[in-house]
């Protein structure tokens, strides 16, 4: 029994002997395998750049980013640039080679093998701008800029204390800008800025101008017009940097007659309600404070002030007696869509010149697309809330079923239309002593895209400022 189990324990150890020797062997073969299958691959080597000139001008080398940039004064030509030197990890190559011309327009991949390790760098120049791009007084006032003579203009209410105001700069990438941001200055008299942005530098000279009569004005609800939404305060950021002797005042500074408008000739009220406003009664409801003021509005309408109506605001003139007793006289066809998630223009929206309206101030200088007919007011990338109040035509609705008929009931001249013939933008000429107004409805007249897509660029946005610089001069001729 015992020479049993002592045969039974000899049997398991040589069992155990066995499968230990079995597996060193395997892993013997494993590591012989693994060494086999790499032994050609080359991975050792750099594949650094290490030195880069273009056209003599030196890069600047982020290996983090495994970026290259080359600065280059503020008007250069970088359509043919020579790559005047170029250092890279012994034994490695390059796509670029030392001495070939590249069009830096546009960036440029430089892969550097070495053996069978790769690396990609990327290679982009960058113009030494010197460049003050937008210059706002307090959060408020926004500077007319003319880069032709390096001038700010920047006009504020006669109330305001102009030996202490803070301007809020923005300025060319890396470059820096002295007195500073955010900074306290006295603007009693003109006050320079210097730009400094590496071979580029430029002197900007700013003048504040303290004025007791607006030439122009921008009304909304807010107190102040940081306080606009985003739409409005694009619109009228624009109206303040590009309408001399323009300002923002609410509908309460109106009604308080804080403001001296004998010298005014436009007031511009750009309306904007996420999820439109729908006719004459949703309009009461939701701009009680506008029609608070339509009494003010009246007077300096009835005494030969001019306005700039649109989005929303095209229901205005039915209630201050533009159109008659008939306050029924509001768009009939009015849509909107919220901020946040405006639609996304697929290509440039457009509305048509009404026939025979081609000569119109108001078209001149536009940006032309493939149809002349057409105003074109974005691009595609552009986000839009197709914010609409128009009028409708046609006898299935009632009302105005035809645009003659529209002209007689409301005492507008038709200047646009939609692709349905609807009533997109207006105007009610000057006569008797009484100012003139521009209405634009389109849901196509758009400020803001709350983000861009696609690698937007701007074309035909341009006719947005194009017809309404046209507008204020049309006003005020």
């Amino acid at each position: 029994m015992i020479t049993k189990i002592r045969n039974c324990a000899l049997s398991i150890v040589n069992c155990a002997l066995f499968y230990c020797a079995l597996c060193i062997m395997n892993c013997a073969l494993i590591i012989s395998c693994s060494s086999d299958h790499v032994s050609d691959l080359q991975l050792s080597g750099d594949c650094m750049v290490e030195n880069i000139r273009l056209d003599n001008y030196e890069g600047i080398i982020d290996l983090a980013s495994r970026s290259i940039l080359v600065r280059l004064p503020e008007v250069y030509e970088t359509s043919s640039m020579q790559v005047t030197a170029l250092s890279i990890s012994d034994g490695a190559e390059c796509n670029i080679k030392q001495g070939e011309t590249l069009n830096m327009d546009a960036a440029k991949v430089l892969s550097v093998r070495n053996g069978d390790v790769v690396l990609n760098w990327t290679l982009s120049v960058l113009h030494d701008e010197a460049r003050i791009s937008q210059f706002v007084i307090n959060d408020i006032y926004q500077g007319a800029i003319d880069q032709e003579s390096k001038t700010i203009t920047v006009y504020v209410p006669g109330s305001v204390d102009i030996t202490s105001l803070v301007p809020t700069i923005t300025y060319s990438q890396n470059a820096t800008v002295t007195p500073s941001t955010g900074v306290a200055q006295d603007f009693s008299q003109p006050v320079t800025y210097k730009v400094t942005n590496n071979s580029a530098e430029s002197t900007y000279t700013v003048t504040v101008i303290a004025i007791e009569k607006p030439k122009a004005l921008f009304i909304g609800e807010a107190p102040v017009m940081n306080d606009l939404d985003p739409e409005a305060k694009a619109a009228c950021q624009w109206m303040l940097g590009n309408i001399g002797g323009s300002l923002y005042a609410s509908f309460a500074d109106l009604r308080a007659g804080t403001l001296d408008l004998s010298e005014c000739g436009v007031i511009w009220w750009h309306y904007h309600v996420d999820g439109g406003v729908d006719g004459h009664d949703v309009f009461m409801a939701k701009a009680p404070y506008a029609l608070d003021t339509k009494n003010e509005l009246r007077q300096f309408y009835e005494n030969g002030g001019s306005l700039l109506l649109t989005r929303y605001a095209t229901n205005l003139p039915s209630f201050i007696g533009v159109t008659g007793d008939d306050e029924w006289t509001t768009p009939n066809n009015c849509w909107g869509q919220n901020e946040d998630g405006a639609e996304l223009c697929g290509g440039p929206w457009s509305f048509r010149i009404f026939d025979g309206q081609n000569d119109h101030p108001m078209w001149q200088g536009l940006v032309q697309g493939d149809n002349p007919q057409e105003v074109y007011c974005t691009d595609a990338g552009y986000h839009i809330t197709n914010s609409t109040a128009q009028y409708h035509i046609g006898t299935d609705w009632g009302g105005y079923d035809d645009h003659a008929t529209w002209e007689a009931r409301t005492g507008g001249k038709i200047l646009g239309v939609g692709g349905d013939g609807a009533v997109v933008a207006w105007e009610y000429p000057a006569h008797d002593g009484k100012g003139g107004i521009i209405c634009i409805g389109s849901g196509c007249y758009d400020w803001y895209s709350y983000t861009y897509e696609g690698g937007y660029t701007e074309k035909f946005h341009k006719n947005i400022e194009i017809m309404t610089q046209n507008a204020f001069n049309y006003l005020t001729k």
